[in-house]
Parts: C-alpha cells; sequence; structure tokens
C-alpha cells in the first residue's frame, strides 16, 4: 500500500527512526500475508498463446500430478534470477508427473520481448502470453515472480515465493527455504504441502489500465518531468536500470511499481538523512550539522514529486493532452570522461564469465600499467563490461614494495564504479598522484542475472601536465580493522577516526563502506582544540547495494589536527534479511559475509604541502597499519593475536596504549 507523504518536521532520532521504520515494514507485511488467497480454490482451464504463436491449455495437461504456474516479466530482475530455478525445477520433476508454465501478463512486454526472455534464459517449459490479464486478476496475481501450485484436481495448494534466497535488496548465499519444491515434493508423496503460502516479492504485474479521471496529475505535464530529472538517467535504454522509463506506453504499466519504490524510499537511491536539523548521538545527545555541507549530487525527490507519483498511479496512469518533452542529453557511447581517455586498462587478459545464478565472491585481478614515471590524473572512469552483472568496481593504486597478493591490504583508492555513481573529474588545477611503478588492482563484484553472461571491466585515466597540478585530491580513510561483531545483535556500535595531518586542506566528498549487516553510517567532524564536533553525513539507513558517494557542492576547510569521526551501527539478527547468517561472529574481511567499517574521504591538499610531506619510513607504515582508528595511539585491542606478545614487550609501563615513540624507544 502507498500512502501520500506529509510535509512536516521529523524530530524523531535517525537510530529510532529506524526501528519505526522496521516495525512499519512488518506490519505491513503481517497485514498482506493475511489476506485471503487463492489457496484451495479450484483452477479453471484457460487458453493462451506462447511466444511461437502456438496454443496451450490447462486441460491439455490432464495427467501430470502437479502443475507449476509461475507469472514471469520480461524486465523483473527477480523473474530473470528465479527463470533458472524455474527451469532446474522443471528439468528434475519432469518424470514425476509434474509440469512447470509460465505466464506473462505485462502489458509492456510483447510476444518479441517475450520470445528473447525465453531464449535469453535458456527456457524450456511454456511461457504463455496473458494478452488483457485475465488469468493474473482470476487469480489475483500481483507480482512477477509469483507462484500457484496446483495439485491433480487443479486446486491451488500452495501460493507465494519460490524460495527465500532472492529478495528486494538481498542474496543470500543458498536456499534456505525452497517453498515451491517443498510444495511439489509433499504434493508427491499425497501430503498437504508444509506451507501453503508465503507472500510474493518482485515487480508489480503490469496491468492493462482504465483512466479513472480522479486525478489533475497526467504523464506528460507532471509524470515525465519528474521521471526526467531525477530517474532517466539509469531508466533509458542501454543504461544500467533493468527498464527504461522514456516512452509513455512502457512507463505506464510500471505506474503501481513507481509510486510503491519512491513512496518507500528505494528509488531515487538516496540514504541521507536532509543536512538540516539535528541527528541524535549515540549517548541520546544532539548533534548539528555542518553549516556548510549540502550535497551536489543529492537524487532525493521532494514530497510534492513523491505524492503527484502515487495520485498518477491511483488513478490509472492518465497520459493527459500530449506535449513535447524535453529531449534527454545524448548517451555517451562509451566513456564519460572530459576527452578520450589517455591511457585504458583493462582488468585482465580475458574475460570473466558470470554464472547464471547464486553468489559470486569478490574478484580481484592486478594490472601493471607500466608507469615507468609519475603519474597525475584528473579523471578516472572505472567502466563495466557489462553492467547487468557489475556490481561494483573498486581500482586501487599500490604503489611499488607492497603485497604481490591482489587481494592483500594497502594502496590508495583511486576511483570506483557502483550504479548512478559518476566518474571522477576534477577540476583543471587538481589531480590525483599515482608513483612511477604503481600497479592497479581491480576489486569486483558481481551478481548473477539468471543467464551466463562475461565481463570486461576497464579504467580509463585522463593525464594532467605536472606543472598545472596546484592541488593533490587523495583518497584518505577511518577505518577500524579489529571490529568484530556479536550473533543475533542489532544496533551494535563501532568508531574509527582519521585525523587531518596537513595544516591546509578542502573536504570533498564522502563514502562510508560495510557490507551485508550494515546498518547505519555517520560522519562527524571533530576539531580538539576547540571543541566543536558538527555532523558531515548521516546515512540511518544504509544499503550495501548502493554504496553512494555523497560529493559536497562547496568544499569544507580542514585543518591539522582536526579529525574524521565515522560511527557505524550493524544489524546481525534475523530481522535483517540480507544478513547471510545471524549466528555468526563477523570480523574484517573483503566477502560480503565478512564485514567492514571504511568511511573514504577526499581531501584536496596544496600541492606544496603535499610534496612537503616526509615520505614515510618502515616504522610509519607499520604503526600506520596497527593505528587502525588513526588516533595516534595503538591500543591492545587493534593488536592481531600473532603480535600480542610482542606488544607486551614494547608496552614496558604496562598501560596498554603505545605511541610511535615507544615503538622507536624499543628498536634502539
Amino acid at each position: 500500500m502507498t500512502t501520500k507523504l506529509e510535509l512536516k518536521q521529523n524530530t524523531m532520532p535517525s537510530l529510532k527512526l529506524l526501528a519505526a521504520f522496521a516495525l512499519l515494514s512488518a506490519t505491513v507485511s503481517s497485514a498482506a500475508a493475511a489476506e485471503p488467497t487463492q489457496v484451495g480454490q479450484k483452477c479453471a482451464d484457460f487458453s493462451l498463446i506462447d511466444h511461437r504463436g502456438k496454443t496451450h491449455t490447462l486441460n491439455e495437461h490432464a495427467e501430470a500430478k502437479v502443475i507449476v504456474l509461475a507469472f514471469l516479466g520480461a524486465e523483473c530482475p527477480l523473474a530473470k534470477l528465479y527463470s533458472v530455478r524455474l527451469q532446474s525445477l522443471s528439468e528434475r520433476f519432469a518424470d514425476d508427473g509434474v509440469v512447470v508454465l509460465g505466464i506473462n501478463s505485462n502489458s509492456q512486454d510483447s510476444l518479441a520481448e517475450l520470445a528473447a526472455f525465453v531464449t535469453r534464459h535458456e527456457i524450456s517449459f511454456p511461457v504463455l502470453k496473458d494478452a488483457g490479464n485475465r488469468i493474473a486478476d482470476r487469480l489475483k496475481a500481483t507480482r512477477t515472480p509469483e507462484v500457484f501450485v496446483l495439485d491433480q484436481d487443479r486446486v491451488v495448494r500452495y501460493w507465494g515465493r519460490i524460495d527465500d534466497q532472492y529478495g528486494i535488496g538481498y542474496i543470500r548465499d543458498s536456499v534456505a527455504k525452497p517453498y515451491v519444491e517443498w510444495a511439489v515434493t509433499d504434493l508427491l508423496a499425497g501430503k498437504s504441502p508444509r506451507v501453503a503460502s508465503v507472500e510474493p516479492v518482485g515487480c508489480h504485474i503490469g496491468r492493462v489500465q482504465t483512466e479513472s479521471g480522479d486525478t489533475t496529475v497526467t504523464y506528460f505535464k507532471h509524470v515525465a518531468p519528474i521521471l526526467h530529472e531525477h530517474c532517466v538517467g539509469c531508466h533509458r535504454q542501454g543504461e544500467i536500470a533493468p527498464f527504461a522509463l522514456t516512452d509513455p506506453d512502457e512507463v505506464r504499466p510500471w505506474a503501481p511499481m513507481i509510486a510503491e519504490v519512491v513512496s518507500e524510499g528505494r528509488m531515487p537511491p538516496w540514504h541521507a538523512t536532509a543536512p538540516s536539523g539535528e541527528v541524535s548521538d549515540s549517548d541520546g545527545s544532539k548533534l548539528e550539522f555542518h553549516e556548510g555541507v549540502t550535497y551536489k549530487n543529492d537524487r532525493r525527490m521532494t514530497n510534492s514529486e513523491i505524492n503527484q507519483l502515487i495520485d498518477w498511479a491511483a488513478a490509472a496512469a492518465p497520459l493527459g493532452e500530449p506535449q513535447p518533452l524535453e529531449e534527454l542529453p545524448p548517451r555517451k557511447t562509451e566513456w564519460a570522461l572530459p576527452r578520450k581517455p589517455d591511457f585504458v586498462a583493462q582488468m585482465r587478459s580475458e574475460p570473466f564469465t558470470v554464472p547464471a545464478e547464486g553468489t559470486v565472491r569478490y574478484q580481484y585481478f592486478r594490472v601493471d600499467p607500466k608507469f615507468t614515471e609519475d603519474k597525475w590524473i584528473r579523471a578516472a572512469e572505472a567502466l563495466p563490461g557489462d553492467r547487468e552483472v557489475v556490481h561494483h568496481i573498486l581500482v586501487i593504486v599500490r604503489p611499488p614494495a607492497k603485497s604481490d597478493s591482489p587481494a592483500a591490504g594497502g594502496g590508495k583508492f583511486l576511483v570506483g564504479y557502483v550504479p548512478g555513481l559518476e566518474p571522477m573529474i576534477l577540476r583543471d588545477n587538481r589531480a590525483k598522484f599515482v608513483p612511477a611503478g604503481s600497479q592497479l588492482i581491480f576489486q569486483m563484484h558481481y551478481t548473477p542475472v539468471g543467464e551466463t553472461r562475461s565481463d570486461m571491466s576497464k579504467v580509463g585515466f585522463v593525464f594532467a601536465e605536472p606543472d598545472d597540478v596546484q592541488y593533490v585530491v587523495e583518497t584518505r580513510s577511518a577505518a577500524h580493522r579489529r571490529i568484530k561483531i556479536a550473533p543475533n545483535e542489532s544496533k551494535q556500535y563501532f568508531t574509527a577516526t582519521s585525523t587531518i595531518p596537513y595544516e591546509n586542506a578542502e573536504l570533498m566528498g564522502m563514502m562510508p563502506h560495510m557490507h551485508l549487516r550494515g546498518e547505519a553510517f555517520r560522519y562527524r567532524l571533530i576539531d580538539p582544540k576547540s571543541g566543536v564536533d558538527q555532523v558531515l553525513l548521516d546515512v540511518p539507513a544504509y544499503d550495501f547495494n548502493w554504496q553512494t558517494g555523497y560529493r559536497l557542492k562547496s568544499p569544507i576547510p580542514l585543518e591539522k589536527g582536526q579529525q574524521i569521526f565515522c560511527e557505524a551501527w550493524y544489524d546481525n539478527t534475523k530481522r535483517n534479511l540480507a544478513n547471510p547468517d545471524p549466528d555468526a561472529t563477523v570480523t574484517w574481511g573483503d566477502q560480503t559475509w565478512d564485514e567492514m567499517l571504511i568511511g573514504y574521504y577526499d581531501v584536496a591538499v596544496p600541492r606544496t604541502e603535499f610534496d612537503s610531506q616526509p615520505e614515510m619510513t618502515r616504522l610509519d607504515r607499520l604503526f600506520a597499519r596497527l593505528d587502525t582508528n588513526d588516533d595516534g595511539v595503538i591500543e591492545r585491542s587493534e593488536v592481531p593475536k600473532r603480535l600480542e606478545a610482542i606488544f607486551k614487550k614494547v608496552d614496558r609501563d604496562g598501560d596498554g596504549r603505545l605511541v610511535k615513540d615507544d615503538l622507536k624507544l624499543f628498536r634502539q
């Protein structure tokens, strides 16, 4: 159910707001599950054609012991993923008298698009076109994918989800509850299904719309400009979104889905609170935002825009009087850099194969760009080879003398890709520094889409002339590498601190990074001298699927000794649907089932000051690696177990704390 948003100030603390949303979600889910379903009702015969024009009826499968009716959509991401699962089920149970029939009731999916869907996903069972959504209406189906399992008497014995592996915003490592398979095996064994219904999740079926005339909001006058402003950058042909929102005939069937995702705040993807007013500290006290915080890439819709979309969908998506629409900016044929890149590096010599389903471990590829001299990079772009399967790319610069292992720590973040993230394009007098002899490490995260794909991602650089660089842009981070997240607990709180080492610097942007148990993240700017403590960024509902970089409209001045203080909250309970294992104790690691706490932030530093920084010694590097919260002190808790004995020897006064001078004295 979608409801209008009221224009009023929300003074509830961020973490309490999270709890309120969680309660609201649980209430809605319970109410939906309590609604009557078709379980126990007999499914009458029907006659539909498949993508080749061949007619199929339900009665032609009179000998079948079990029939699985699966509503699918050609553009729905979850339907794509589950098409593989349904094909496997069809093959495994064919000899047992089980028939799988796909049904497409979307008015926006043509027979040609249905044929392409069947071919791409190598589906051998019939997928039938339900023109006018007659069968969807009869069975009261609302989503894709949504399944009805019929017994030999054609009575619906199970309705709902296929299993619990894939959902909105999460992918679990494996299936824990194979609902449809349970229903099939139970019916074949002469038993009632152990689970009769589970509320389906997925895309709304794009039904034929009949305008109600209950609103003055129309597509041409109101909706198209909103979509143009906030959506079509991704939702257009050839871009990363699963379907386009540029044509009225394509948009109208998606109206219920549009209303749902904007009212729930899932789209456009933006997870930070507005930088105004107050937020609550962990002790309940109030914190204010820094007055200079506004975000250049803020994607939020206004409440008025959201309410217009909800009204429009509720009135069956009226088109209104046709009128010229603003032309879309031309799509970049490849690079979105200011000019053709001066240097391009592919992630490896041959494409990486992404399987049709399941989870894929992070992949690390090391590339030697063979830079024989220092490079200054003014613009950089990580370009996915296949946007549908590339979840994110991180390109790390690893200077000489770092570990040869691609997955080893160390190095500086250079540029990344996540859906919706723009390339790094700096002003003419600014650049990032890459020393001669450095290597590039590609960290690749892939998500399957229901068919085997291959990817060859790459990175492109636009160089700056060394003499033109007046400011060096550096990506720094506050990180806590010794986090230990307890099982079955939510709102677990950890912090990390990074101290500004420069006399003059400017903060340009921030990007929080956690994994699947990440719940909330906050950046604060603390000045130990003055006691000023202000919020830079508050993300009360962190979403691993959208690792957004928050770019400031105007840089914020920083001074030496000030601290970027990061707070992170984790939910390691079963209430977190993305949680791979709530019973696990979780520590730092690269894979999504591990965790991280990294607060990346970009600073611009005058070239003269950057050049005058002393080169780090081995002692400096060791201290920096162990001082995980960057506070100038190594606490006992920051030291790995293998070094605890050495820590005790160095800690001569036994206070459980080491400063750099302690290490120097020990070496002497």
